[in-house]
This record gives structure tokens, C-alpha cells and sequence, in this order.
């Protein structure tokens, strides 16, 4: 049934050069559609190309009251500069926009994982290095390295992290530095990026035995995605 008056859901990715990357973003922003009859769904971007998350949050009719205009939930694995400064000021003169949390951390993303591991061909005792982008912000850094811990958990060992850009290690020293230690057994990496583009290439080229795709588009993340909207319209 449509859920009627609800307004639109805005879903703000970082932005990609490459056309693969664009259209992984597209069937998640279609996907939220299908599964959100009478919600409008829009994408935004924060880097390399419009529309930006300015101009989109911008032509958000304004709501009267305490109604909500919009909601704006990241299509980014951890919440770094892009959401708490480039979506933040978007939405900053806009009260009647909200923004929710970015996608991870979430137990629903280590099930990606895990699927995309096992479909790769890692097996359960190999060394595995989780990938993100990279972030120079603390707080992105610490919620990879939460994903890295659930990870752990799941798979049943030490996880360590290789990022695609910024932080040290890199994911190549990250896969060396593994291979060293894992006498002989086979290295995976785990990509914690959204889309393919220029950091998955880096990833492919880590030197692992396994590399997995990115976690989009997976019905898991789709399903974050409607989550977020939903607890910011009840929150």
C-alpha cells in the first residue's frame, strides 16, 4: 500500500566518475523507490558531481509547522567529514529536514560481508583485511574499526583494517602485513565500499588470494536505507 504524505526520502552518496559505480547507486535509490510507493526518492551527492545535497535539500519545498520536508539519509559506510559538515550544512537553516546516521555500522552490512566472503571463496581460516575508503576523521575511523570487530565476530577471527585512501595501513600493506603472519594461509579482503569506482580498483590490486565486491546493491543495504527513514519519521 502507499504510505500517502510521506515526504521525500533524499539519498545522499559520495560521487563517482566511474559508470558502474553511478549506476550501483541508481538500483539502490530505485530499489528504496519500489519498496516506498507514494515516497518520492531523490540522489544527491556530496563530491565529483551533482546534483549536490545543497541544491537538492534546497528545492525541498519548505513544511509548515512541525511537519518534516525531508529526510536525508547517506548512502556512506561510516560517518565521517561528509555527514556531520557537507550534509550538515546542507540541512542547516532547514529544521523541518532530518538527516539520519550513515549506513554503518550495522550488523546487517557484516552479513553482506560474510555472504560476499563465502561467495568469493574465502575460506573460515583465512587472514581477512576489511577495506573501507579511508577517512582522515576519527570518528569514520572508529566506526570501520567497529565493523572490523563484528566482523571478527562473525567469522570467528581478528579482522584487520586496510584502507582504500588516507590512514594508514593501506590495504596492500594491510594484505602483506597479513600474509606475513598467517603462515601460508589465504588472504581475503573484504571491500567495505558501497560501489565500484577508483578505491575498488585499489582494493582489487591489494595482492589478496580473495577480493569481494562492494556491498551495494544488496537487499540488506536497501533495507538499512528504510530503516533510517522510517526511525527519522518516528524519532
Amino acid at each position: 500500500m502507499p504510505e500517502p504524505s510521506r515526504p521525500p526520502l533524499v539519498l545522499c552518496a559520495h560521487g563517482t566518475r566511474d559508470p558502474a559505480g553511478r549506476a550501483t547507486v541508481r538500483e539502490v535509490v530505485a530499489a528504496a523507490a519500489e519498496r516506498l510507493p507514494g515516497v518520492v526518492v531523490l540522489e544527491a551527492f556530496v563530491d565529483v558531481h551533482g546534483p549536490t545535497v545543497d541544491e537538492v535539500v534546497g528545492a525541498l519545498p519548505r513544511a509548515d509547522g512541525d511537519a518534516v520536508a525531508g529526510v536525508v539519509v547517506p548512502l556512506l559506510l561510516a560517518a565521517g567529514y561528509h555527514v556531520h559538515v557537507d550534509i550538515a550544512r546542507a540541512v542547516a537553516d532547514r529544521p523541518d529536514v532530518r538527516v539520519t546516521g550513515a549506513l554503518g555500522p550495522d550488523d546487517r552490512l557484516v552479513d553482506i560481508l560474510v555472504e560476499r566472503l563465502e561467495a568469493a571463496g574465502a575460506v573460515r581460516e583465512a587472514a581477512v583485511v576489511l577495506a573501507p575508503a579511508g577517512s582522515s576523521d576519527a570518528r569514520a575511523q572508529a566506526d570501520s574499526a567497529d565493523m572490523a570487530a563484528r566482523l571478527g565476530r562473525r567469522w570467528g577471527a581478528t579482522v584487520s583494517l586496510g584502507y582504500a585512501a588516507g590512514p594508514a595501513p593501506t590495504v596492500a600493506d594491510a594484505v602483506a602485513a597479513a600474509r606475513d603472519a598467517s603462515a601460508g594461509q589465504q588472504v581475503a579482503v573484504a571491500s567495505y565500499l558501497l560501489a565500484p569506482g577508483f578505491f575498488q580498483a585499489r582494493v582489487e590490486a591489494s595482492g589478496a588470494d580473495v577480493v569481494t565486491g562492494p556491498v551495494a546493491p544488496h537487499p540488506h543495504v536497501v533495507g538499512i536505507v528504510l530503516a533510517r527513514y522510517r526511525a527519522a519519521l518516528e524519532a
